[in-house]
């Protein structure tokens, strides 16, 4: 048995390296190829997203199919590369520990630029300006303003902007979810006070739901938003390469009619 051991390790780690992205080198000669050159070398760029978070990324109610403005805008960059694009959805708190360990090549997910963030990873340059919105019910007469948020409870997905700015806002607590219309039906329901989120996101739920008794009562912020990259000259080239397509897509105008197409108003800017 003793002698198995050896043999039994070195498996293992050939089973630990499969699946994983273009992002960690697992050779030696990859490991002299930046991120960029192992993306184009294998042939496809993974790209994380949650996957149920409208218009950003959903599913297709009549198809199913994984559709989206992050959807399209990670589209446009496998493009640019030349390689295939997979898809990989799961919960926002495991977007980045993926990103970070070499699961995934990019995170596109509406992801806000954050001082606390950027000091984890560079970002791209930003491709929406997204106003934050504090949302509660309609017959709510409590809760005005962020202020207001004082010793109340919200929900949010775990580890989100919107999670950090009700923590500062002083909420007695956060509610973990997982979608915006789980954290909606909360509201709704008077599980939680109240909510903070994308204003597109939520215009374009009350679009689908214009029933629902809910109300933005107050607009936050404005948020950048962009890609994230682990820091290093790994992601040099790569990074470089997205801001390239960032850039085209603003001035051809397609990123507003994208944004328009997803959003109903164009975000692209400022």
């Amino acid at each position: 048995m003793k002698k198995l051991l050896p043999l039994l390790l070195v498996l293992l780690m050939v089973v630990s390296f499969a699946g994983c992205s273009s992002n960690a080198p697992n050779n030696a000669d990859a490991a002299n190829k930046d991120h960029l050159a192992r993306i184009q070398e294998a042939g496809k760029l993974v790209v994380a997203m949650e996957g149920n978070w409208s218009p950003w990324t959903y599913h297709d109610e009549n198809t199913n199919e994984l559709v989206g403005f992050d959807v399209e805008l990670a589209a446009a960059i496998a493009e640019k590369i030349g390689v295939d694009i997979e898809y990989v959805e799961g919960p926002w708190d495991g977007l980045f520990m993926g990103l970070s360990n070499g699961r995934y090549d990019l995170v596109v997910n509406g992801v806000g630029i954050t001082e606390s963030r950027k000091e984890t990873y560079d970002f791209s340059e930003p491709y929406v300006y997204n106003t934050t919105v504090l949302i509660t019910r309609t017959d709510n007469e409590e809760i005005k303003t962020l202020s207001d948020l004082q010793g109340k409870v919200t929900a949010n997905s775990l580890g989100s902007t919107f999670e950090s700015i009700a923590i500062e806002a002083g909420v007695d607590h956060v509610e973990t979810v997982d979608s915006l219309e789980e954290t909606l039906n909360l509201v709704i329901n008077g599980r939680v006070d109240a909510t903070l989120n994308a204003k597109g996101s939520f215009d374009d739920y009350m679009r689908a739901h214009p029933d629902d008794p809910l109300q933005v009562v107050e607009e936050v912020s404005i948020e950048r938003v962009g890609i994230p990259f682990v820091k290093g000259e790994d992601n040099a080239t790569l990074l470089a390469l997205v801001n390239e397509v960032i850039a085209e897509k603003q001035a051809d105008g397609s990123l507003a009619e994208l944004s328009t197409k997803y959003f109903g108003f164009d975000m692209s800017h400022e």
